[in-house]
């Protein structure tokens, strides 16, 4: 039987109040929960807190790129809030990630620690512009993930158009956190590389990353229901 991915919600919004509204209608069909760096850094550890007090499990989303010792503090620091996932980027390269992975280890703390590969939002033009170069995104991503399991990481963060190469790259106990997931009912919206939830769960995602489809729609419990009803449908 196939494993049916978990849905991670993020929840990108401006205050404290907004999340906590989403949280206490989302829970507990949905107990893991996104903090990104628009609500962090609104309300800092705040956010983080308030997840929790209300039952949910955080994914705390901050794509942590700096040198090896700001990261590996930072990281740190994350793991005391409680939070289950961390964010930081591959591009940060190996010693960053390294220092990151043996801080978590280090502290006794079961967090997971995922590298951001390349983001969903661009696409080869846009990965072109960014660093100078051609280079092929799908390559890129796997390179990039690559570099993250060999410095201790525990899972990447890519579109899921990426997912079959990264298991065939990192194997089936590799952690695919997987964004860019868009309802066949909403727009893409900013996102480039993009996949349904059913097509992403087929394709093999451990965790889906929805925001706008849920916390924009109209009804966001009923969304909900309905893309979660999608993925019990391809188990």
């Amino acid at each position: 039987m196939r494993k049916t991915p978990e849905l991670i919600v993020a929840l990108d919004v401006g205050d404290l109040a907004s999340a906590a509204a989403l949280v206490d209608r989302l829970y507990p069909a949905v107990t893991l929960f996104k903090v990104g760096l628009q609500l962090f850094t609104a309300e800092g550890p705040r956010a983080v807190e308030a997840v929790q007090q209300r039952g949910g499990r955080v994914f705390l989303d901050l794509k942590l790129h700096d040198i090896p010792n700001t990261v590996a503090g930072a990281v740190c620091e994350a793991a005391r809030l409680g939070v289950v996932m961390c964010t930081l980027h591959a591009s940060g390269g190996r010693s960053m990630l390294q220092a990151a992975a043996q801080a978590v280890a280090g502290g006794g703390s079961s967090m997971q620690l995922l590298a951001v590969t390349v983001l969903t939002s661009l696409d080869a033009r846009g990965l072109e512009e960014a660093l100078g170069s051609p280079l092929d995104v799908a390559a890129q991503v796997v390179r990039m993930a690559s570099l993250a399991r060999e410095a201790g990481v525990d899972g990447v963060v890519a579109s899921p158009h990426e997912i079959g190469l990264l298991r065939a790259a990192l194997g089936p106990l590799a952690r695919l956190v997987i964004p860019g997931i868009r309802p066949a009912w909403v727009a893409a919206g900013d996102q480039r590389r993009v996949m349904t939830p059913r097509e992403a769960a087929v394709a093999g995602a451990d965790y889906l990353v929805i925001g706008r489809p849920i916390t924009a729609a109209a009804d966001p419990v009923k969304a909900t229901d309905r893309i979660l009803d999608e993925l019990r449908a391809v188990a």
